[in-house]
């Protein structure tokens, strides 16, 4: 469902950009929204690194000044050191970050229009700033809410996941940044020391992916900024909001099991990783501009919204649909917990059947798995799972009208409806001392079809915790467990309930230089899923609805039409003398766009993940980025271009990275990196 364009509100707004001072000198560049009024309001921040002044400004739009709109001052924060803010970039969520945020919350909860409460919004790294700002505890930060951001750096993040390195976005975020933070300050907003100002930024740059790589277990580099490290330094009120199809939705299911239950609340939609009001696969769509407004009434107003009457946690649970590489709308139902983890949710086990089976996976295997972070484009879940599942173990359990886990009756009617964490434990013999395991739940429907459901990755040498790199002793067997995704799901009658487990998984999971597979003992291994029962008084399913989702009216982005076809959003290419699988990635994050002042901006970005099938040394990826920002009025145009890859051998990673930047035809920047970085456990 598409949103509703409001344009009449109980306010009338003003809008305008002004330069935020910082303790040391430096300020930070911030667009403020206003309601029409005499009167102090309630202060709402979004604060991130990806520039108020074009590439968020036409999400910004659609919300802030319907916040405004409602009442509330609504402004949003160029990160220092990117966009028109002045000072240097640093690391994601470092310290400095922090500290400048805690400063802009003060700031402007003593500004004469300020009743002196604040609250804090944000999607994806918003939403990762404003959990670790709520942590600091500014004394006038009162309220957040955190879209689609995550509690743990390292194991929910886009660096690593169940202790391996997470190839696919660990590559390409950090060559996404690289270009993000070497594009130039706007003169329009900057003023005539725009060129300084980049130049010194791009002295000051260094690819994230020294850091990240240099640390491949959750030390303390990770726990900075991980408020899983202490919930109960959170004071501040919490609506924790996810999507089935972001991959950082495990982080509500934890909030609402570790914060105080009278100061959260979470909501998990079928959402990818976007606003839940966008109207962009899979939906349906909510009126999440109204639910934030009943959040910050209550919280920031001191008004009877009945927001904290909602049930603790309110799930999605999406009913069983064929495989698809986008939805426009999912089918299911919401419904209700009022505590977490649930009485309604009782843990079901499934034990495997079958004789000793030998797991090792073609290096291609994953190939198939969608994309890391949905974004609602139509390439970006994941197809038919029947390919992937030829390359793994698979282990099956039909859907029967017994009592859930009981596969001997065959008969029956009832669906199985799972709501939380499955987890899986493995029985596992290994002759090499690094290896991993994955493992995929799907549902398979009588046609053969295969939809993945949920899944989850456990590095075998993290298997005593993701702190530690423990060789696995050679020839040895143990048992191992992991959880998979979150996931609110329902397998109907008749189909079948499968758990797949491989041992590659690329590009998501980087493999291990000597894996050699392993052994799978069926006797000592079972899936245990998180199966919702409620009847009765237990039965605490109640209507849940949303209003029809709405915004404000839009900024006026022009998309200028190509005569070009566009490229595949996701291409596999097959050299089937050499057994080399290439995937080419087109992550379609903008194109071309004009902008009502003018600006012509355009981004375009390839990235690509190489492996022969047979040879997991020889896994490569690269990325390569190309950025321009054109003022014809002004004469003035800048082009960024990167290029990042990723290679290794069996001790090492190899990682190059180049900036080229441009003022009109001269080459004001270039620089290559070129590291070599130890394999040390991921």
């Amino acid at each position: 469902m598409p949103p509703t364009i409001r344009t009449a509100f109980p306010y009338e707004t003003s809008h305008e950009d002004v330069r935020i001072p910082l303790p040391d000198g430096a300020h930070l560049f911030a667009r403020i929204w206003r309601p029409v009024t005499d009167e102090p309001v309630p202060t709402l921040l979004e604060y991130l690194p990806y520039r108020l002044s074009d590439w968020t400004a036409p999400r910004d739009w659609q919300r802030h000044p319907w916040y405004a709109g409602h009442g509330y001052a609504s402004v949003r924060v160029d990160v220092r050191g990117h966009g028109n803010s002045e000072g240097l970039p640093g690391d994601e969520y470092d310290a400095t970050e922090l500290a400048d945020g805690v400063a802009v919350i003060n700031w402007l909860a003593e500004q004469p229009w300020c009743t002196g409460k604040v609250g804090m919004f944000g999607i994806s790294w918003g939403g990762f700033n404003s959990l670790q700002l709520a942590a600091l505890a500014p004394e006038p930060l009162k309220a957040i809410v955190t879209v689609c951001s995550a509690d743990d750096r390292y194991d929910n993040d886009v660096h690593y996941i169940g202790g391996s390195v997470l190839a696919v976005d660990m590559h390409a975020w950090a060559a996404t940044m690289l270009a993000f933070v070497s594009r130039p300050p706007d003169p329009v907003f900057a003023g005539e020391d725009w060129r300084e100002m980049w130049l010194r930024r791009l002295e000051a740059v260094d690819p994230f992916i020294h850091t990240w790589l240099d640390h491949q277990t959750r030390d303390a580099y990770w726990k900075h900024g991980s408020v899983c490290e202490d919930y109960g330094a959170i004071k501040a009120a919490v609506l924790a909001v996810g999507g089935w199809h972001d991959p950082y939705r495990d982080t509500v299911l934890r909030l609402v099991e570790h914060l105080d239950p009278e100061k959260v609340r979470g909501l998990i939609g079928p959402w990818s990783h976007q606003y839940p009001d966008r109207g962009l696969p899979p939906g349906p769509a909510i009126g999440f501009l109204q639910e934030t407004l009943r959040w910050w009434d209550h919280h920031l107003k001191g008004e009877d919204t009945d927001v904290m009457d909602e049930p603790l946690l309110r799930s999605w649970i999406s009913a069983s649909h064929p495989p698809a590489t986008v939805y426009p709308e999912l089918p299911g139902r919401w419904v209700g917990d009022t505590v977490w983890p649930s009485p309604n949710i009782t843990t079901v086990p499934y034990a495997f059947r079958g004789e000793p089976v030998l797991v090792d996976s073609p290096h291609h295997t994953g190939l198939d798995a969608g994309r890391y972070f949905p974004f609602g484009n139509d390439a970006d879940l994941p197809p038919d799972q029947r390919d992937e599942d030829a390359k793994s173990a698979c282990f099956d359990f039909p859907v029967t009208g017994g009592t859930a886990g009981d596969v001997t009756d065959g008969h029956g009617d009832a669906p199985i409806e799972i709501l939380g964490r499955p987890r899986v434990r493995l029985r596992l013999r290994m002759d090499v001392p690094a290896g991993q395991a994955i493992a995929r739940l799907c549902d398979v429907a009588p046609d053969g079809s295969s939809t993945l459901v949920t899944r989850g990755v456990l590095n075998l040498s993290a298997r005593n915790g993701r702190d530690r790199n423990d060789p696995w002793p050679e020839g040895a067997t143990e048992d191992v467990t992991f959880e998979l995704n979150g996931i609110g799901h329902t397998f109907p009658p008749g189909h079948h309930i499968r758990l797949a487990v491989s041992s590659a998984y690329w590009p998501w999971v980087w493999p291990q230089g000597d894996s050699a597979g392993f052994i799978l003992d069926p006797g000592g291994s079972s899936l245990e899923l998180p199966v919702r029962t409620a009847d009765g008084e237990a039965d605490e399913d109640r209507p849940i609805s949303f209003e029809p989702p709405e915004q404000s009216e839009p900024m006026g982005v022009v998309f200028p039409a190509t005569l070009d076809e566009p490229r595949p959003e996701r291409m596999v290419i097959r050299d089937v003398a050499q057994g080399t699988w290439r995937l080419e990635v087109d992550p379609r994050y903008g194109g071309t766009r004009v902008y009502p002042d003018g600006l012509e901006f355009t981004e375009d970005a390839l990235e690509t993940y190489t492996i022969q099938e047979s040879d997991p040394l020889s896994a490569r990826t690269r990325s390569d980025w190309t950025i321009r920002l054109h003022r014809p009025e002004l004469a003035w145009d800048t082009r960024v271009e990167t290029r990042s890859e990723i290679s290794c051998d069996a001790d090492s990673f190899f990682t190059t990275n180049e900036v080229i930047c441009h003022d009109g035809e001269e080459v004001v920047f270039h620089r290559t990196w070129e590291k070599r970085i130890p394999r040390t456990a991921g």
